[in-house]
Protein backbone atom coordinates (compact mmCIF):
# COMPACT_ATOMS: atom_id res chain seq x y z
CA UNK A 1 0.00 0.00 0.00
CA UNK A 2 2.92 2.27 1.07
CA UNK A 3 4.50 1.91 -2.11
CA UNK A 4 1.11 3.43 -4.18
CA UNK A 5 1.21 6.48 -1.94
CA UNK A 6 4.25 7.64 -2.60
CA UNK A 7 3.58 9.10 -5.74
CA UNK A 8 0.11 10.34 -4.94
CA UNK A 9 1.96 12.25 -1.82
CA UNK A 10 4.86 13.40 -4.44
CA UNK A 11 1.84 14.79 -7.25
CA UNK A 12 0.39 16.75 -3.70
CA UNK A 13 3.34 18.11 -2.75
CA UNK A 14 4.28 19.46 -6.38
CA UNK A 15 0.86 20.78 -6.83
CA UNK A 16 0.62 22.71 -3.42
CA UNK A 17 4.41 24.28 -4.66
CA UNK A 18 2.94 25.40 -7.76
CA UNK A 19 -0.54 26.33 -6.70
CA UNK A 20 0.37 28.05 -3.53
CA UNK A 21 1.20 31.88 -3.35
CA UNK A 22 4.10 31.11 -1.21
CA UNK A 23 6.63 31.30 -3.65
CA UNK A 24 4.89 34.24 -5.78
CA UNK A 25 4.16 36.78 -2.34
CA UNK A 26 8.34 37.82 -2.46
CA UNK A 27 7.95 38.43 -6.21
CA UNK A 28 5.60 41.29 -5.19
CA UNK A 29 8.30 43.99 -4.89
CA UNK A 30 10.05 42.42 -8.22
CA UNK A 31 9.90 44.42 -11.08
CA UNK A 32 10.59 43.68 -14.98
CA UNK A 33 13.95 43.49 -15.58
CA UNK A 34 14.99 41.55 -12.35
CA UNK A 35 17.27 38.94 -12.79
CA UNK A 36 16.67 35.45 -11.46
CA UNK A 37 19.57 33.56 -10.91
CA UNK A 38 19.78 29.45 -10.11
CA UNK A 39 21.83 26.83 -9.53
CA UNK A 40 20.53 24.12 -12.09
CA UNK A 41 20.15 20.49 -11.97
CA UNK A 42 21.46 19.57 -15.35
CA UNK A 43 25.51 19.20 -16.42
CA UNK A 44 25.92 22.00 -17.41
CA UNK A 45 25.31 23.23 -14.53
CA UNK A 46 27.69 21.45 -12.45
CA UNK A 47 30.77 22.68 -15.52
CA UNK A 48 29.62 26.40 -15.16
CA UNK A 49 29.54 25.39 -11.01
CA UNK A 50 32.94 23.77 -11.07
CA UNK A 51 34.82 26.78 -12.86
CA UNK A 52 32.86 29.93 -11.34
CA UNK A 53 32.90 28.41 -7.52
CA UNK A 54 29.42 30.36 -7.12
CA UNK A 55 26.12 29.45 -5.37
CA UNK A 56 24.35 29.54 -9.16
CA UNK A 57 25.11 28.54 -12.51
CA UNK A 58 22.35 30.27 -14.40
CA UNK A 59 20.44 33.91 -14.69
CA UNK A 60 17.30 35.05 -16.67
CA UNK A 61 15.55 38.76 -16.72
CA UNK A 62 12.09 39.07 -15.22
CA UNK A 63 9.32 40.29 -16.80
CA UNK A 64 5.38 40.84 -15.97
CA UNK A 65 3.08 39.37 -18.89
CA UNK A 66 -0.69 40.33 -17.82
CA UNK A 67 -0.42 39.02 -14.11
CA UNK A 68 2.10 36.21 -14.72
CA UNK A 69 5.93 36.43 -14.50
CA UNK A 70 7.95 35.27 -17.23
CA UNK A 71 11.44 34.48 -17.28
CA UNK A 72 13.61 35.28 -20.75
CA UNK A 73 17.05 32.94 -20.18
CA UNK A 74 19.54 32.08 -22.95
CA UNK A 75 19.79 27.92 -22.53
CA UNK A 76 20.60 24.43 -23.87
CA UNK A 77 17.83 22.91 -24.64
CA UNK A 78 15.36 22.24 -21.99
CA UNK A 79 12.58 20.94 -23.48
CA UNK A 80 12.92 18.31 -26.08
CA UNK A 81 12.80 19.34 -29.67
CA UNK A 82 13.82 23.04 -28.66
CA UNK A 83 16.82 24.34 -30.01
CA UNK A 84 19.50 25.67 -27.59
CA UNK A 85 19.03 29.17 -27.43
CA UNK A 86 17.44 32.14 -26.22
CA UNK A 87 13.77 31.67 -25.09
CA UNK A 88 10.78 32.71 -22.81
CA UNK A 89 9.67 30.28 -20.02
CA UNK A 90 7.09 30.71 -17.61
CA UNK A 91 8.50 31.45 -14.00
CA UNK A 92 6.91 28.11 -13.07
CA UNK A 93 8.77 26.36 -15.54
CA UNK A 94 12.27 28.42 -14.43
CA UNK A 95 12.14 27.54 -10.89
CA UNK A 96 10.65 24.07 -10.94
CA UNK A 97 12.34 21.14 -9.01
CA UNK A 98 13.75 19.34 -11.72
CA UNK A 99 15.61 22.64 -12.95
CA UNK A 100 16.34 24.27 -10.24
CA UNK A 101 17.71 23.02 -6.49
CA UNK A 102 17.82 27.08 -5.51
CA UNK A 103 16.60 30.34 -6.85
CA UNK A 104 17.05 34.24 -5.94
CA UNK A 105 16.02 37.35 -6.94
CA UNK A 106 17.95 40.52 -7.79
CA UNK A 107 16.27 43.79 -7.74
CA UNK A 108 18.16 45.86 -10.47
CA UNK A 109 18.68 49.39 -8.34
CA UNK A 110 18.27 53.11 -9.61
CA UNK A 111 16.82 52.36 -12.90
CA UNK A 112 14.08 54.28 -14.41
CA UNK A 113 11.06 52.30 -15.86
CA UNK A 114 11.97 53.38 -19.72
CA UNK A 115 15.24 51.86 -19.17
CA UNK A 116 13.87 48.58 -17.44
CA UNK A 117 11.42 48.90 -20.58
CA UNK A 118 14.40 48.82 -23.29
CA UNK A 119 16.47 45.97 -21.24
CA UNK A 120 13.18 43.82 -21.51
CA UNK A 121 12.80 44.27 -25.32
CA UNK A 122 16.31 43.96 -26.32
CA UNK A 123 16.95 40.81 -24.55
CA UNK A 124 12.58 39.55 -26.24
CA UNK A 125 13.62 40.47 -29.26
CA UNK A 126 17.06 38.07 -29.03
CA UNK A 127 14.67 34.91 -28.55
CA UNK A 128 15.95 32.17 -31.02
CA UNK A 129 19.49 33.68 -30.64
CA UNK A 130 21.33 30.60 -30.53
CA UNK A 131 23.08 29.71 -27.04
CA UNK A 132 27.11 30.01 -27.17
CA UNK A 133 29.78 30.09 -24.70
CA UNK A 134 32.35 30.94 -27.36
CA UNK A 135 32.45 33.54 -29.75
CA UNK A 136 30.41 36.04 -31.02
CA UNK A 137 27.56 34.25 -32.90
CA UNK A 138 25.14 33.73 -29.92
CA UNK A 139 24.24 34.24 -26.12
CA UNK A 140 24.92 33.01 -23.25
CA UNK A 141 22.44 33.21 -20.05
CA UNK A 142 24.31 35.98 -18.63
CA UNK A 143 25.59 37.52 -21.51
CA UNK A 144 21.45 37.86 -22.73
CA UNK A 145 21.51 39.95 -19.38
CA UNK A 146 24.53 42.18 -19.00
CA UNK A 147 23.77 43.37 -22.65
CA UNK A 148 20.35 43.67 -22.38
CA UNK A 149 20.87 46.07 -19.73
CA UNK A 150 23.85 47.55 -21.85
CA UNK A 151 21.32 48.69 -24.72
CA UNK A 152 19.21 50.09 -22.10
CA UNK A 153 22.05 52.36 -20.98
CA UNK A 154 22.80 50.78 -17.67
CA UNK A 155 26.54 49.78 -16.48
CA UNK A 156 25.95 46.63 -13.92
CA UNK A 157 29.36 47.23 -13.39
CA UNK A 158 30.36 43.29 -13.07
CA UNK A 159 33.59 41.41 -13.02
CA UNK A 160 34.98 39.43 -15.75
CA UNK A 161 36.80 35.98 -14.81
CA UNK A 162 39.87 34.75 -16.73
CA UNK A 163 39.43 31.10 -17.56
CA UNK A 164 42.13 28.90 -18.78
CA UNK A 165 40.20 25.03 -19.60
CA UNK A 166 40.11 23.24 -22.96
CA UNK A 167 38.27 24.90 -25.20
CA UNK A 168 37.66 27.83 -23.65
CA UNK A 169 40.88 30.69 -22.98
CA UNK A 170 40.21 34.17 -22.23
CA UNK A 171 37.74 35.98 -20.21
CA UNK A 172 34.04 35.67 -19.26
CA UNK A 173 30.94 36.95 -17.63
CA UNK A 174 29.95 34.25 -14.94
CA UNK A 175 27.14 34.06 -12.29
CA UNK A 176 29.75 35.09 -9.60
CA UNK A 177 30.88 38.21 -11.57
CA UNK A 178 27.72 39.78 -12.22
CA UNK A 179 26.38 38.93 -8.72
CA UNK A 180 29.53 41.48 -7.79
CA UNK A 181 27.42 44.46 -9.59
CA UNK A 182 26.79 47.46 -6.74
CA UNK A 183 23.70 47.58 -8.77
CA UNK A 184 21.72 44.50 -7.65
CA UNK A 185 20.42 43.92 -4.51
CA UNK A 186 18.96 40.82 -2.83
CA UNK A 187 15.03 40.34 -2.98
CA UNK A 188 14.09 37.14 -2.17
CA UNK A 189 15.53 33.48 -2.17
CA UNK A 190 13.80 30.14 -2.10
CA UNK A 191 14.72 26.62 -1.82
CA UNK A 192 12.13 24.83 -4.07
CA UNK A 193 12.53 21.95 -2.67
CA UNK A 194 12.52 23.14 0.82
CA UNK A 195 15.60 22.80 1.85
Amino acid sequence: MLPRLLPVAWLLGQWLFFSSPSWAAPLSTAMSGDLIFREGTEPVSEAVLSVDKGRFSHVGMLFKDGDAWKVIHSTPAEVQGRADGVVIDSLTFFISPDRARQWEVFHVQNVTQEERRTAVEWAADHKGTPFTILGNRGLYCITLVYEAWQAAGVDLGVKLTHLQVPLASGDFLLPSGLLQSSRLKHVEMKFPEGN
